[in-house]
């Protein structure tokens, strides 16, 4: 197992689940692994547990354990891959939203300032959107960023890539640089880098639908930890 990613809350978070030794659970957000296998020390051999990342790079991961299913996919689609498997309710499901440090960590990701790289952010390398790719700005740096002035940062961007594509992320911090606050440039920036991950990734949909299939996927009584 590579360092990846520790959680935080994962006491709290197991805790809340209130796990039957029995039960079917599963992971919706991978990664490092530490929530799956707080979970895996609490089943008996009866129990069962599905772990959805769609990021390759979590494979390295995986524990050996015959219990622990590893579905390579966005959990948008949590409830057709249970099906697959011929699983139509679940005890409970667990979700730590947003992004591991292992992606910040990485270079070559595109995921943090702290670097100049590629503009990528994609959590599925698969993918064709990057972050190089974007429309309707102004609204993803205001719904998703929650920016002051995004217009004015989206104004930016656009200037700058109508004189030629923005495709580092120096690039990008350079070309926001003239509406990025004095003394304030990292919480601007995170901020920035934050809305553009969200789209690029679609993470507010794929969140939507992941909800509205635990409603479905829950046993009465089960449990939603986000």
């Amino acid at each position: 197992m590579e360092t990846y990613h520790v959680p935080v809350m994962l006491d709290e978070s197991i805790e809340l689940l209130d796990i039957r030794p029995g039960g079917t659970y599963v992971d919706v957000t991978f990664g490092g692994g530490g929530h799956s296998r707080g979970i895996l020390e609490r089943l008996s051999d009866g129990g069962r547990l599905f772990a959805f990342d769609q990021d390759r790079d979590a494979r390295r991961n995986l524990p050996d354990d015959p219990r622990l299913v590893f579905v390579e996919s966005n959990f948008r689609f949590m409830r057709g891959w249970l099906r697959c498997h011929g699983v139509e309710r679940v005890d409970g499901i667990l979700a730590d939203l947003g992004v591991s440090s292992h992606h910040f960590d990485t270079r070559e990701r595109g995921f943090s300032f702290r670097f100049d790289a590629p503009l990528d952010m994609r959590m599925n390398q698969r993918a064709a959107l990057t972050a190089a790719d974007h429309a309707a700005l102004t609204r993803i740096l205001r719904d998703y960023g929650e920016l002051d002035v995004p217009h004015r940062a989206a104004a930016c961007i656009v200037r700058s890539r109508e004189q030629h594509p923005l495709r580092t992320i120096d690039e990008l911090v350079a070309c926001v640089a003239p509406v990025t606050p004095r003394g304030a440039e990292s919480k601007f920036l995170s901020k920035l880098f934050q809305a553009l991950r969200i789209e690029v990734n679609g993470e507010m949909d794929a969140l939507e639908m992941m909800l509205e299939q635990a409603l479905r996927v829950l046993r009465p009584g089960g449990r939603l930890v986000v």
